[in-house]
């Protein structure tokens, strides 16, 4: 398969995957707080498309790309009401939520710096593009299920954000091609975030 072909294939690919990984913790967070459909249809719009909305607009990308390309939004809603139905067979919720807003975050800070590149913008820019993409949406969704925000608390989620954006950004640079950049910077941005999951890792506060 030609190279272009592999480009026009994976982005794609990943930004459903990240929509769809985020619309869950939008989803799985209106069950935690035992809200209606309504309500898990709208946690999951706004955690799948929030970030990918402000970078566009940020950009100047018009209009923003889910009204061209409604797929993202569809995405949400079948992740709403699949996790809707299913809830009662949902275990640690919080867990699911943990994992599926990791593998959100990857995908987004990576196709975010792609779309800034895309967009004639600097690797400083594209970088900033990623993170805006990776943790917007989530804001957007803790603060509407009243939770405090996961880029205000002492976790290592910004971090790993950057670390994948600007992983993809050097790898792209470098001329290592598309596939290998995405490929790199998903990973860098998944790895150091399971890690800090898993091993309780987290950057030092002031004064410590």
């Amino acid at each position: 398969m030609p190279a272009d072909d592999v480009v026009g294939w994976i982005l794609p690919a990943a930004d459903a995957i990240g929509v769809a990984a985020f619309a869950a913790t939008g989803a799985l967070a209106a069950g935690r707080k035992g809200m209606d459909i309504t309500g898990f249809a709208l946690l999951a719009i706004v955690t799948g498309v929030g970030g990918g909305t402000l970078r566009d607009l940020l950009l100047g990308v018009a209009p923003v790309t889910w009204i061209n390309e409604p797929s993202g939004v569809i995405i949400c809603l079948c992740v709403a009401v699949i996790t809707f139905v299913g809830l009662r067979r949902l275990e640690a919720m919080k867990t699911l939520i943990l994992w599926c807003d990791a593998i959100g975050l990857a995908v987004f800070a990576v196709t975010g710096a792609q779309m800034a590149v895309a967009q004639g913008a600097s690797p400083v820019i594209a970088c900033a593009m990623g993170v805006i993409t990776a943790t917007f949406g989530g804001i957007i969704r803790d603060v509407l299920s009243a939770e405090v925000p996961m880029v205000l608390k002492r976790e290592i989620y910004v971090t790993a954000a950057l670390l994948g954006a600007a992983t993809y950004v050097a790898a792209q640079s470098s001329g290592l091609g598309e596939t290998l950049a995405i490929t790199l910077g998903t990973g860098a941005g998944l790895g150091l975030r399971a890690l800090a999951i898993l091993r309780g890792w987290s950057l030092p506060t002031a004064g410590r």
